[in-house]
This record gives structure tokens, C-alpha cells and sequence, in this order.
């Protein structure tokens, strides 16, 4: 599977994550929901556990990054359902979409990932766009 085809799929997930999100706090508390969620993503590494053959690589950097991704994944989801049950569910997925600014600057300046002047105008362009879906 190229990179592109996974991006797109992924794309797909988060909008479709963002909005189930939405109608599960109306039905249940933003805790709950977070319960069930981290059930749902358990499903998905067991499927993923298993297309490994129950062999998943193991390297102490690469488990602590990996644990550390699914601490910083839990404590975003729950802030993010505690959002969605208090606030209209467009402007909480919008604010929230600027979080690759955060990984952008993160690679930009301890990854030392070059960002272009081209990519530049379109961080700035998606985040006019986001201020502008937010109001």
C-alpha cells in the first residue's frame, strides 16, 4: 500500500472518528466514551497483532516512542470528547485540526526536517482556513 492511499484511508477514519465522537457523547459521558473508544482501538491492534503473527518487532526506543504515541493518542481523544460534549462538534474538530502545527514545529526543530517556503504558505493558508471554519 503506497503512502498516499494510506493517507487517504486515514483521512477518512479521522472524519469519521470526529463525527462518531460527536454522537457518542450525546448519548454517553466523554469518560465512557473514551472506555469504549480505547476498546475499539484495542479490536484494531489485536488485527494488527495478528497480521504480525503475534510477533511484534521490539526495540526499546521504538516501544517507549510507540507507548509514548498511544499516551499523547489517549490524553488528545479524551480532551478532545470532553470538547465535543461541551462544544459544537464543527468548531471543536476544526480547532483541533491544527494539531500538525504542533508536529511540524516538533520535526522542524528537533528533527531538523527542512520545511519549504512553499510549504510554509500552505501552513499558513490551512490555518487561515481553520480560523475562518471556527468563527
Amino acid at each position: 500500500m503506497n503512502w498516499m492511499f494510506a493517507s487517504f484511508f486515514s483521512l477518512l477514519s479521522f472524519g469519521m472518528w470526529g463525527f462518531f465522537s460527536k454522537l457518542s457523547v450525546l448519548h454517553i459521558d466523554s469518560k465512557s466514551a473514551m472506555i469504549y473508544q480505547s476498546i475499539g482501538v484495542a479490536v484494531i491492534g489485536v488485527v494488527a497483532l495478528t497480521m504480525m503473527n503475534f510477533k511484534p518487532a521490539m526495540g526499546v526506543k521504538g516501544v517507549g516512542y510507540a507507548t509514548l504515541t498511544g499516551l499523547a493518542y489517549g490524553i488528545g481523544c479524551l480532551f478532545f470528547l470532553i470538547a465535543a460534549s461541551k462544544g459544537k462538534i464543527i468548531t471543536v474538530v476544526t480547532l483541533t485540526a491544527l494539531y500538525p502545527l504542533v508536529t511540524i514545529m516538533l520535526a522542524y526543530y528537533l528533527l531538523q526536517e527542512a520545511v519549504s517556503l512553499r510549504q510554509c504558505l500552505g501552513i499558513g493558508l490551512a490555518f487561515i482556513a481553520i480560523l475562518l471554519m471556527s468563527v
